[in-house]
This record gives C-alpha cells, sequence and structure tokens, in this order.
C-alpha cells in the first residue's frame, strides 16, 4: 500500500508518501480500501508533533489521518456496498485497518469524497451539541469557524435539533457557505460579540476568543472547547513556540466560584481520546445516520488533491480560507 508518513516533526517537506506492506485485519477488525480521505486541521498540528493523543497512542513515525471512505477488501462481518471510517491515525493511507464499530455505511446520497468527511466532523459535532451542550429546541447557539467542517455540521445538527445558531466566519467569502450549512445570521469576526447573550458557544479558536466566549453566555449557558487553532501558525507550517508560549499565558482560567454563582459551565474534549467508548460512537452514528436519511445533514462542499499533494492540501487547510472539506485521493 501507499501511505504518507511522518517521521519527524515539523513542516511540510515532512510529509512523505511510502510503500509500506499491505495491513492484515485481526479479530475483530475490518481492512478498508480506500477511495477518498478527509483532511482535518487535527492532521496539521500531528505533522508539527504538538497533538497529545498521536504522542500517547503512536509515536514516530506516524501516518495521520481520522476519516476515509471506500469499501471492505477483508474481515468477517463486513457490511456490503461503499462504506465510512474512523480511525485514530493512519487514515492517510490506501488500506487501512480498524476496529468494525468504526467502520459504517455510506449516508445515502453521498458520494465517496462527501462521505470521507462524514465522520470525524459530524462526530466532533454530536459530541460537543449533544453529549455535553446538551442543546435543546429553541436554544440560542454561537458557532465559531462555521464555514468549516466542524462548524458546518455544528450548524446543521443545531438545525435538526430545533435550535438557532449565529455562525461567525473569517470573512465575507464564506457568509454564503455558513447560512447554507443552516445559521440563522452570519456575521464576520470581531462583530460576534454584540449578538449574546447565547445559550452554548462552541469554540475551536483558543485563547483569541475563549475569553469573550463565556462572557457571551446567558445564565445556565454552556461553553464547549475543542480546539486551540489561534495558537498555531497560519503560514509556513511550523509551529512557534514563542507564540505558543504566549497562547498559553492568554489562555483564561475559568474560575469554579464565578461559574457556580453564574450557572455558566465550560466543558471539553477530544474526539481521539473517546475512541474505546464503542457504544457513544454507536449511539451517535444511528443517531447521524437516520438525520442523513431524511435530509437533515447535506454533504459539506469539498476539494479534493491527489495523496502526493498531501502538504498543498495543509497549507491550504492552515492558510484559514477554505471552506467546507478538504479531500486526499489517494
Amino acid at each position: 500500500m501507499r501511505a504518507v508518513v511522518v517521521r519527524r516533526a515539523g513542516g511540510y517537506d515532512r510529509l512523505r508518501v511510502e510503500e509500506r506492506p499491505d495491513p492484515a485485519p485481526g479479530p475483530g477488525e475490518l481492512r478498508v480500501r480506500v477511495r477518498a480521505i478527509g483532511v482535518n486541521y487535527a492532521d496539521c498540528v500531528t505533522r508539527m508533533g504538538l497533538y497529545a493523543s498521536a504522542r500517547e497512542y503512536v509515536g514516530w513515525p506516524i501516518t495521520p489521518g481520522f476519516e476515509v471512505s471506500g469499501e471492505v477488501d477483508a474481515g468477517d462481518d463486513a457490511p456490503a456496498g461503499p462504506v465510512c471510517a474512523v480511525t485514530r491515525f493512519g487514515g492517510y493511507a490506501t488500506h487501512v485497518v480498524v476496529p468494525r464499530h468504526q467502520v459504517f455505511p455510506v449516508p445515502r446520497g453521498w458520494d465517496p469524497l462527501q462521505a470521507a468527511g462524514f465522520p470525524t466532523v459530524y462526530l466532533t459535532a454530536w459530541y460537543a451539541l449533544r453529549r455535553l451542550a446538551q442543546a435543546r429546541p429553541g436554544e440560542r447557539l454561537l458557532v465559531h469557524s462555521a464555514a468549516g467542517g466542524v462548524g458546518g455540521a455544528l450548524l446543521q445538527i443545531a438545525r435538526a435539533l430545533g435550535c438557532e445558531a449565529v455562525g461567525v466566519v473569517g470573512g465575507a467569502h464564506k457568509i454564503e457557505a455558513a447560512r447554507r450549512q443552516g445559521a440563522v445570521e452570519v456575521v464576520q469576526k470581531g462583530e460576534w460579540r454584540a449578538k449574546g447573550p447565547f445559550d452554548v458557544v462552541l469554540d475551536a479558536n483558543g485563547y483569541a476568543t475563549l475569553r469573550d466566549s463565556y462572557a457571551a453566555l446567558a445564565p445556565c449557558g454552556r461553553l464547549v472547547v475543542y480546539g486551540f487553532h489561534s495558537m498555531l501558525p497560519r503560514a509556513g507550517g511550523r509551529p512557534s513556540f514563542a507564540r505558543l508560549a504566549w497562547g498559553w499565558l492568554r489562555t483564561p482560567r475559568f474560575d469554579p466560584l464565578d461559574m457556580t454563582t453564574s450557572n455558566r459551565s465550560v466543558h471539553a474534549f477530544n474526539l481521539s481520546f473517546l475512541f474505546h467508548r464503542a457504544d457513544v460512537l454507536r449511539e451517535a452514528l444511528a443517531e447521524l445516520l437516520g438525520w442523513a436519511e431524511r435530509g437533515l445533514l447535506a454533504p459539506p462542499p469539498t476539494r479534493t488533491f491527489p495523496l502526493d499533494a498531501v502538504a498543498e492540501a495543509h497549507r491550504a487547510l492552515e492558510s484559514g480560507a477554505t471552506v467546507g472539506k478538504l479531500v486526499l485521493l489517494p
């Protein structure tokens, strides 16, 4: 098989396509022949050597990648037809082996490119809204980075749950994309602070917005944190440790006394630490696939890159200018 291998942390030049032996599935596992690969910002963070779960579960060398689409070509109890799979690293390859519970049918009407961007972003959005925020019909939400993969999934799930979501985007060219995903209102950076209060704020920016996101909560409001993008580079592909330190110092430390007296709370998670919870994945996928079958979830716009151009895909994603999902074609 062919796989992208990162042997040492660093910039785009660390992404190398190599020939490796085809993996063989063990008991309870399936092998997927990959047709398309979803690209996520977490893959860039992995390449930079800053992703905690990569250090804990894999180490170096590492193949990034959390989501793929394709067909099962080895293993027992395999579903027929096109499938999606969510994997804790290893997705940037022509073949992946994953536990059976991490493989599921492609949503009806979605093509392989769209399906490759389904598992990670929708599972992330589902866990944020259903398990942590427990969003209820009629509640008012704020979604940062609303034109991206997770942002668009959050908007669609919010709409499915009967919530009203305000989307925040980084440029005028992203406004229409966020509206199509379900935002009742779309604002650009710097404009959202006057739009509160909100019952739920969903924030992957980090120190740049966290303090104000918390301040924008209504009584009983919930802030859900799932990333720290403002601490990472937007050009060059290499982290600045001075910037990381400065971002860490500026990251707010929320006061439990204030949270208690103001009836506001902060939740945080990382999907890559939840793979042991097969029950959570099954519950999430059952509901997500049901919504997709009913037309409540729509495929995001996609932009494709050949596997050999993986560095270009990372560069594009880190620029902050993309809309929807980037997909690698092996």
